[in-house]
This record gives structure tokens, C-alpha cells and sequence, in this order.
């Protein structure tokens, strides 16, 4: 299955494994790769037999930043026709459940990566951050936006300004992370919430995702009926009827993500 060269991809008990694969440069992200990462994200939401897909990092990082060799020559132009971000754009169209998983370091693309994620689980010595302004740029992969819609615009105009780490624990005291783990066990652990995340109808699964997603931007008028329209689709489902009529017989319900 893994016929990549910068990440290593298999699936296992509905769980899709996509694992950053450069660790002697700390899984630093080129375009290449990214393009792969989409790739098989893409790939396993269409793969019924996979209800989750797991993101990490191989080695001591998830991934400490884009390669800077690869567009320390770059210009504008070059830029605006490589039209390099619109890989990132696809990550956002994944339906099925993203967590993440990050040790180390998960910086500037990195970190953007990270924020791509739905959930995201991380070993308690990780470290996020946005350091390109201490080499004259800034993030371009949805940094800015999507640490201020976690945090707010003071807290993350304070983090891009000063481009300083933000330690694990101040990555959940703000929203950014679900749960801290100690370092050996993050991979368990995570592999073990996504295993309960799995267990769920997986159109539920789906449909709230995309509610939540609307919920972000839109107002809370047209996000709630967005929502309704969601609820009443599930009523077209397989699972409903299930669920419910275990609910009622009083056993463990029998989803067929349909």
C-alpha cells in the first residue's frame, strides 16, 4: 500500500495510518510530500473499510516546518504560479474524522499540518509554534486563520508577532490540543480514542463534522440550519433506524455506515 516516498501509509482495524516519514530532517514538510499527505488522505475518505485517519510524525518530531531550502530562492511570481497552497485547500474537503498525533515538534508548516487535523492528541514535551517571522516571512497554509479562530486575535497576534514556542501545556490550555499523554504512550493512546471515534455511526460521524466546520464561519442563525438539515438527513439512514430500535430493545446497536 505504501508506494510513497516521503510518508508511510497502512490501514488497520478501520483505522487509516498516514506517519511523516523524513525524520533525519524532522519530517520537514516539501511540497512533494504534501501533495502525498493529501493524496492518502484523500484516498482513505473513499475507502469504506477505514471509519478514521490517523496523522503523525515518524521519529523524535510530527513535523518541524517546510523545507527551506526548497523556497529560500523563491519569488512572487514563481509563487503565484506553483499555486502551491491549493493542496493545503484539499485537506479541508476530507469528511471522515483527521487526529492527530504530535510529539516533538510541530512548527511553522507543521504546525499548520497539526491545525488541519479535527482532533488532535499530543505527548506532553511537544511544542507548536509559528517561528517565520524570524526569517522575514509568515505562515501561508492557514496559519494566521485558523490559531485565531482557536484563540482569538490578541492571544495569536502575540504568538505570530513574537514567533516563540508554545509548550504542549499552553497548547491545550488554549484549545488547540484535546489531550496531552506522556511520550510513550502517544501513539497508543491515540490509537486507542480513535478506536471509540471508529465505533460511531460513521454518517454521524460525517455530518457532525461538517456542521461543526460551518459552525466556525457562518452565523449562528445559518449554522443552526445547517444543522437541521443534517439531522433530518440521518433520518434517511440505516443507522438511524438501528440505533434507535436498539435503543428501545435495550442492546449494543449494529452500524453499517449507511
Amino acid at each position: 500500500m505504501n508506494n510513497y516516498q516521503y510518508i508511510n501509509v497502512s490501514s488497520c482495524e478501520e483505522i487509516g495510518y498516514v506517519t511523516l516519514n523524513r525524520p533525519n530532517v524532522l519530517n520537514a514538510l516539501n511540497r512533494f510530500m504534501i501533495t502525498e499527505i493529501v493524496n492518502a488522505l484523500e484516498s482513505f475518505d473513499k475507502n469504506d473499510d477505514v471509519k478514521v485517519i490517523l496523522l503523525t510524525g515518524e521519529g523524535r518530531a510530527f513535523a518541524a516546518g517546510a523545507d527551506i531550502h526548497e523556497m529560500a530562492e523563491d519569488d512572487s511570481i514563481r509563487l503565484e504560479l506553483l499555486n502551491q497552497f491549493a493542496d493545503w485547500d484539499r485537506i479541508a474537503l476530507i469528511k471522515k474524522p483527521i487526529i492527530g498525533a504530535v510529539q516533538g515538534f510541530a512548527l511553522g508548516g507543521g504546525f499548520e499540518l497539526a491545525l488541519c487535523c479535527d482532533v488532535l492528541v499530543a505527548a506532553d514535551n511537544a511544542q507548536f509554534g509559528f517561528p517565520e517571522i524570524n526569517i522575514g516571512v509568515m505562515p501561508g497554509a492557514g496559519g494566521t486563520q485558523r490559531l485565531t479562530k482557536l484563540m482569538g486575535k490578541t492571544k495569536a497576534l502575540e504568538w505570530l508577532w513574537l514567533g516563540e514556542p508554545m509548550s504542549a501545556k499552553e497548547a491545550l490550555h488554549y484549545g488547540i490540543v484535546n489531550r496531552l499523554v506522556a511520550p510513550e504512550v502517544l501513539l497508543e493512546e491515540t490509537v486507542r480514542f480513535a478506536k471509540k471515534i471508529a465505533k460511531q455511526p460513521s454518517l454521524s460521524l460525517r455530518l457532525i463534522k461538517e456542521s461543526v466546520l460551518k459552525a466556525i464561519d457562518y452565523s449562528l442563525y445559518e449554522g443552526m440550519q445547517f444543522e437541521r438539515k443534517n439531522f433530518s438527513l440521518l433520518f434517511s439512514s440505516h443507522d438511524q433506524k438501528e440505533g434507535m430500535k436498539a435503543f428501545i430493545e435495550k442492546r449494543k446497536p449494529n452500524f453499517k455506515g449507511k
